[in-house]
């Protein structure tokens, strides 16, 4: 029986971000796939343990304080976050997730930030056996701006729990309302500024909704829809629950998703996946998890953004063809597929 330790610090809390949803599918998925030959510990950072306490934990794994001091007895440890800080000394295999390295490679965040990342980021790559990465551009960046050579790095996708009604029970776009979504954080990496000034070039029947709690230089975006020329059309909702996103997903007409940088982008397959066609960039992660599935735009041009807003906003039967093209697409990304390629990961890792 197989001893696996996993960071599930990030788990947490009910606004999950792309690694905290992640964190919580892996570590109930795995325990879920895999109950009779692996004992799962599930490690906790000192400012989090007792916070774990309300959690639910499978018959199959336990608690455990993930201590700076000392490394868990364990045969793999999994970092889900790219953050492995117990000491060297350690005899258990390491494995890696790195989301993304967006942080070394624009002004999205904080400096000081952006030097603490590098030096967890640098430092995980050094001590891994094995990486997974969320897509293939982030396996490229993470060789490329962490100088990983011989250590094997697997692409393992994101997933996404499909909606509780089948396909063709989804609303049509006749039934949707004139409404552009984006979910995601309020930052600056996320390109709001341009895509409301893109927005404002549409007809005034149509309204544009942001769901996602404020990050890092999100505050220039809200002043920017404040001020807008549309300002009366546009809604900035903040973080909401599974339950109301789950209904705009099948209200919107198109979910915008325009960012500067991904390393995957849950939102556009959990759009595709809700048969809402969507608009995307054409750069990072973006144009490898929409492939055909989706129209993609050169996101640091508002031109651009505009222009295929437009194009979707006159084109009812373009919308109709990517939403069922989306819906396929949506098919290849699950998250037990994610987990058992985690799997075998493990198994590798061990093996080697």
């Amino acid at each position: 029986m197989h001893r696996i330790a996993l960071d599930a610090t990030y788990s947490l809390g009910e606004a999950l971000s792309g690694v905290g949803v992640y964190s919580h599918e892996m570590l109930y998925g795995l325990a879920s796939a895999h109950p009779d030959d692996a004992a799962f510990q599930w490690c906790y950072r000192p400012n989090r343990i007792f916070r774990s306490l309300r959690e639910h934990v499978p018959r199959n794994a336990a608690r455990r304080l993930l201590r700076y001091s000392s490394a868990p007895k364990c045969d793999v440890f999994h970092a889900l976050n790219q953050r492995v800080e117990f000491p060297s000394s350690s005899k258990c295999k390491i494995v890696t997730t790195f989301h993304d390295l967006f942080v070394l490679t624009g002004d999205y965040s904080t400096p000081e930030f952006r030097v603490r990342f590098a030096e967890q980021a640098r430092r995980a790559a050094e001590r891994s056996d094995t990486i997974l990465a969320v897509s293939q551009f982030t396996a490229d960046q993470v060789r490329a701006l962490l100088k990983v050579d011989g250590t094997p790095v697997h692409v393992v996708h994101h997933g996404v729990h499909p909606p509780t009604v089948s396909g063709s029970e989804l609303p049509p776009d006749a039934k949707r309302e004139n409404m552009i979504l984006h979910v995601g954080a309020i930052q600056k990496r996320k390109n709001l500024e341009r895509l409301i000034e893109a927005f404002e070039a549409l007809p005034d029947t149509w309204r544009l909704v942001l769901v996602g709690s404020v990050g890092y230089g999100g505050e220039a975006a809200i002043d920017r829809a404040k001020t807008s020329a549309a300002a009366k059309r546009i809604e900035i909702m903040g973080y909401i629950e599974a339950v109301r996103l789950e209904k705009l997903y099948r209200t919107a007409r198109i979910l915008a998703f325009p960012s500067l940088d991904e390393g995957f982008g849950i939102p556009v397959i959990e759009a595709m996946s809700r048969g809402l066609p969507v608009l995307t960039s054409d750069g990072s992660a973006l144009a490898e998890v929409a492939g055909n599935a989706a129209l993609l735009v050169d996101a640091r041009r508002v031109d651009s953004i505009v222009e295929g807003l437009q194009t979707l906003v006159k084109a009812p039967g373009l919308r109709e063809h990517l939403s069922k093209l989306g819906l396929q697409r949506a098919l290849q990304f699950s998250w037990k597929r994610a987990v058992a390629q985690t799997w075998t990961a493990y198994e590798m890792t061990l093996s080697a």
